[in-house]
């Protein structure tokens, strides 16, 4: 199974992603830093012609009960067009109310509703992109008020609903379980793991209102992805049916190149140790006796995303 490993371009990383492509599987563009910029578009070209590029947006805002917004939407449509990536992707969020950009990415109230919306949302986007987007998690410091089920079964049957994959953000899930009680592991057993396609890996810090025991994890992609997340990749590389792409984000407070490659080696040695545990699906599958054999009418697996 071919997983990749690669790592969010940033204009301060440059010189040392491009000194060490060997060393990095795939780069992960943010789409809207090249929406109407033709200069930077033309040497993102370039740079897809080098490496496998996949791109990810943040201004889409799909699980709002607002409709997906057509222009931006269009904007989506030409970059995938020009740049052919391997794939795109959004977050399960909210980004303004209104005609007002919010400024941050928020988890929308998880209802029925918000399921319903993202779908409508997300058929949108398929229509005038052309293809759809794989959906990340976010982190949120607050419960979403007006929720009326958790955060793990909103997520499931928000992928149902719009029949999407899911990019799974690994530090996100994990803030989320500690700052809601949660256990990380068991929320990640709830996923449908057939769903999930991609991963991000980050950091955070912990803050607290001088209150140590009610202290939360910031989910700010200025340190390192702590040991508990590594873990939970690990743990995802022994159930997930999948190839996967794993994505490290930083977004400041940048390291030395060397110090973030190895890091990228140690996801690489995390999926290696999760893959090795899992059974052989290659074996031949042995025919159920005839009286287990399931009935005509009888629920089917989910299907995974292609």
């Amino acid at each position: 199974m071919h997983n990749r490993v690669g790592i969010g371009w940033r204009p301060e990383l440059a010189a040392g992603i491009l000194s060490n492509l060997d060393r990095i599987d795939v780069l992960e563009v943010i789409a809207e830093d090249f929406f109407d910029r033709s200069a930077r578009l033309r040497a993102l070209k370039t740079l897809a012609a080098q490496v496998p590029i996949v791109i990810h947006g943040v201004s889409l805002g799909l699980a709002s009960t607002a409709p997906a917004d057509r222009k931006r939407l269009e904007k989506m449509a030409r970059l995938v067009e020009r740049v052919q990536p391997e794939s795109w992707s959004e977050h399960l969020a909210f980004v303004r109310a209104g005609d007002i950009d919010i400024g941050h990415l928020a988890a929308p109230p998880r209802t029925s509703g918000t399921v319903d919306s993202a779908a409508a949302n997300l058929a949108a986007a398929e229509a005038v992109v052309g293809s759809l987007p794989l959906m990340e998690n976010i982190a949120t410091l607050v419960n979403p008020p007006a929720s009326d089920r958790d955060e793990p079964r909103w997520l499931c049957e928000t992928l149902a609903a719009s029949n999407v994959g899911l990019l799974l953000d690994l530090h996100n899930l994990y803030a989320n379980s500690v700052n809601f009680g949660l256990d990380p592991k068991d929320f990640l057993a709830l996923l449908p793991s057939e769903r999930i396609h991609a991963v991000h890996i980050s950091g955070g810090k912990w803050i607290h209102n001088g209150d140590l025991s009610q202290q939360r994890i910031l989910d700010d992609h200025l340190h390192d992805p702590p040991d508990p997340v590594y873990d939970l990749l690990t743990d995802l590389a022994a159930r997930c049916p999948n190839p996967l792409t794993v994505v490290l984000e930083r977004d400041g407070a940048y390291p030395s190149i060397d110090h973030l490659l190895a890091q990228l080696d140690r996801a690489r040695q995390a999926l290696e140790f999760g893959r090795a545990t899992q059974p052989d699906m290659s074996a031949p599958l042995r025919p159920l006796p005839l009286m287990e054999t399931p009935g005509v009418g009888s629920p089917s697996r989910m299907r995974g995303v292609t």
